[in-house]
């Protein structure tokens, strides 16, 4: 897939506060924790990013250098709870291998699904007459 590259100021993650702070770390690595251990919940958060964030999509997601899973991860606590991705990755250490596996398998859907619509979308991130293809079983 082509790398696409868009300026931070379009990043839909930006203002869900993926990269910023919180004051309460405790509280929001407890939420963290809690969120991330819900494979279906944390998973259906990882497909609105993929509906919802075009940009962010499409300059993380055609990256080659950095996890697919771990980034679709980390915006998908970001979307649903606006905590950073420094402490999702602290979260991630407190699950069972068990929670990890189901966590993963959730995030490779969800990029299938966003790599499936680029590939019927020719390319563009979206919708294909107002409807993501989500029904797809990868």
């Amino acid at each position: 897939m082509t790398r696409i590259y868009h300026p931070y100021t379009l990043w839909e993650e930006v203002d869900y506060n993926m990269w910023g702070t919180v004051e309460d770390t405790k509280g929001s690595l407890q939420a963290a924790i809690k969120f991330t251990s819900d494979h279906k919940l944390y998973g259906s958060f990882m497909i609105k990013v993929v509906e919802e964030w075009k940009y962010s999509c499409e300059n993380a997601l055609t990256d080659e250098y950095i996890s697919k899973k771990a980034w679709i991860g980390h915006a998908a606590v970001a979307l649903a709870l606006k905590i950073p991705e420094h402490i999702t990755r602290r979260a991630w250490g407190f699950l069972t291998d068990e929670q990890q596996l189901l966590a993963n398998n959730e995030a490779r859907k969800a990029i299938k699904a966003w790599e499936y619509n680029q590939v019927k979308n020719k390319g563009i991130c979206g919708d294909v007459g107002g409807q993501m293809l989500l029904d797809w079983n990868p």
